[in-house]
């Protein structure tokens, strides 16, 4: 009789997948995890786990070991690309976060502790989570994390929640108590994060001066807008771009640059370089009026 049962068959066949794509990362004192994102030597982990580190040593399973050198870092989405000098493993498959529904069974797979290669497995216990992060005096939401129960400790940062398809959906990011982790979404944002940190070794972000929350829209205004919810400014800082518009605190934000906005990430995914210093429309509704702004992003500066 197969001792296997149904599900640790697909735990063990993600873990047997998704395990040699994973090193453990050597840097000075600290330690972490990085995911083998493409076939040319290129790893994924978080930006906390690289700190202020060049570079440092990289190990897998197999028993090999890389020097390697950082080649870009982004703090405000606490993710790093690194390159190993020698042969690494083939790429793992990335997948989408954004198809995830709560429920569904992950596998994170890490060197928690300094015990590489550790495969542990749980659910996702939420999503749309936000996960505050800072640069300097900037400081940022990284929107859409995924809140897992698969059990995250020091050393599993940088590692890789899989799907039972052994595709890539997240790096592991933070414990956020016990029995409770989180991990970035790899999702389209996270590909571009990831194109950035290629080609300029950082990202460069538009700023606009503002924080809101989800809120839901007056039932008249959802069906004309043909959306749920919009994003409820609850402070606009003074003397930035949001506030040379014209916007206030209070408003409902319905679009920027003429797409729905239904939570922060709406207004996020729009401020990156080409937004710099460039129109952009934002339509808020104010007082049961819909009112249009044109506000001019600068650019975010991490100081």
């Amino acid at each position: 009789m197969d001792p296997l049962d149904s599900y640790s068959r697909t735990v063990s066949s993600v873990a047997a997948a998704v395990t040699p794509h994973v090193a453990s990362l050597r840097i000075g004192p600290g330690a972490g995890s990085a995911v083998v994102f493409a076939d040319d030597g290129l790893l994924l982990t978080n930006a906390h786990v690289i700190g202020g580190a060049p570079g440092g040593v990289a190990a897998f399973t197999d028993g090999t070991e890389s020097r390697f050198d950082v080649v870009g870092v982004d703090r405000l989405s606490d993710l790093a690309v690194i390159r190993a000098r020698g042969a690494t493993p083939a790429a793992a498959v990335l997948g989408d976060a954004d198809k995830l529904v709560v429920g569904q069974l992950v596998v994170a797979v890490g060197n928690p502790l300094g015990l590489t290669g550790s495969v542990t497995a749980g659910v996702v216990s939420a999503l749309g989570r936000s996960l505050p992060v800072r640069s300097g005096q900037a400081v940022r939401m990284i929107e859409d994390v995924i809140q897992t129960d698969a059990a995250l400790n020091p050393g599993s940062s940088g590692g890789a929640l899989a799907d039972a398809e052994a595709r890539v959906v997240g790096i592991n990011t933070a414990v956020a108590g016990v029995g409770l982790g989180m991990a970035v979404p790899v999702n389209a944002t996270t590909r571009r994060i990831i194109g950035a940190l290629l080609t300029d070794g950082r990202v460069r972000r538009g700023y606009l001066g503002l924080v809101g929350v989800p809120a839901p829209l007056p039932t008249p205004v959802a069906r004309r807008a043909g959306q749920a919810s919009g994003l409820r400014l609850v402070e606009v800082i003074p003397g930035s771009p949001a506030d040379r518009a014209g916007l206030r605190a209070g408003d409902l934000v319905l679009s920027a640059g003429r797409k729905p906005v239904t939570d922060a990430q709406g207004i996020q995914r729009q401020l990156f370089a080409e937004s710099i210093g460039t129109r952009l429309p934002i339509t808020v509704l104010r007082n049961g009026a819909m009112v249009d702004v044109i506000t001019v992003p600068t650019e975010l500066v991490a100081t």
